[in-house]
């Protein structure tokens, strides 16, 4: 089968960033990215988009949909299926190999399934309706409309805000009103390639970069966007990073609580990751798994192996 892209997608800390960039060193090739919170601007360290990881013996790989939206806006999957699809024709009609690379599942999953999506606009009666629910009863509201839909449109465990929550509810009774009609992307034949990390190296490595970024200024970061005028509620929306570091500096936490529930939350979040790669898998999407441990050389050659035979 001639395939039109490669992708290569895992958990956070997993090392798929670097992969991607040293395989696109070798093909020539530019990477997509498929990461919900890279699109931010000025969200930097808290999203870990480590640009310095696409420069390689010199040259910075192209990379596309990082740094598309202002932070404290509310990008979404219907934009990042346009976005991605502008990206991959421009890639696809210059003759260059397009790379997706990320931890997103959803995102990953709509390009490959080709979901069909509308814009779903503001439900305020609806959102008057739920505004004083708890986030256990909007997310017990959620799981009967997923059932109801038959619906893998959002990761139920990954709304971990009631506005997130509600946005959700507010999506799935939209989609369920107007039942879409065929894909909305065409057909992209991919070779998928999957970065297997094991539990505790993982565990490690979470630890680890997230006092690394700590260090790195990531409270100085969250205070800078607080002070450009973006609303507290709208920074916690973002979840993890910018949910834990925002209640510290309004001061719902102290800084020993905020790092330990973040992490918590990190590696939950990683956990969610996986869980959904499986489902993607069940629901019949094949995934190539490498193990991380090997050497960067081995992990390029396996990946390029797999694009070589898939692509005869």
């Amino acid at each position: 089968m001639k395939t039109d892209m490669l992708t290569i997608l895992g958990p956070t800390a997993c090392g798929k960033t670097k992969l991607a960039v040293a395989v696109a060193d070798r093909l020539g090739a530019e990477i997509i990215s498929a990461d919900s919170r890279q699109v931010y601007r000025h969200m930097d360290i808290g999203t870990g988009k480590d640009l310095d990881d696409y420069v390689i013996n010199g040259k910075t790989i192209p990379y596309h949909l990082i740094d598309i939206a202002e932070a404290g806006t509310k990008y979404n999957l219907f934009q990042y299926q346009h976005d991605f699809l502008r990206a991959y024709q421009d890639i696809r009609q210059r003759g260059i190999v397009p790379i997706l690379c990320g931890g997103t599942g959803l995102y990953l999953e709509a390009v490959v399934k080709g979901y069909h999506l509308a814009a779903v606009p503001e439900n305020k009666e609806l959102r008057q309706r739920l505004q004083d629910k708890s986030l256990e009863e909007l997310t017990t509201m959620l799981e009967e409309l997923k059932r109801q839909n038959h619906s893998h449109m959002h990761n139920i465990t990954d709304v971990d805000t009631a506005q997130r929550a509600i946005r959700a509810i507010e999506i799935e009774t939209f989609n369920g009103e107007h039942p879409a009609e065929g894909a909305q992307l065409p057909p992209i034949r991919t070779v998928i390639i999957g970065v297997d990390i094991e539990r505790e190296e993982r565990r490690r490595k979470i630890s680890e970069r997230l006092r690394q970024r700590l260090n790195e200024g990531m409270v100085d970061e969250v205070k800078a966007l607080l002070d450009s005028g973006i609303p507290a509620d709208d920074l916690i929306y973002y979840g993890l990073e910018y949910k834990y570091l925002t209640e510290y500096i309004i001061g719902k936490r102290s800084y020993d609580e905020m790092v330990g529930a973040l992490e918590i939350a990190i590696h939950q979040f990683a956990k969610r990751q996986m869980t959904w790669f499986r489902g993607m898998e069940r629901r019949g999407t094949h995934i190539h798994w490498i193990d991380a441990r090997l050497t960067m050389e081995e992990k390029v050659k396996q990946v390029i192996d797999r694009w070589q035979d898939a692509s005869v």
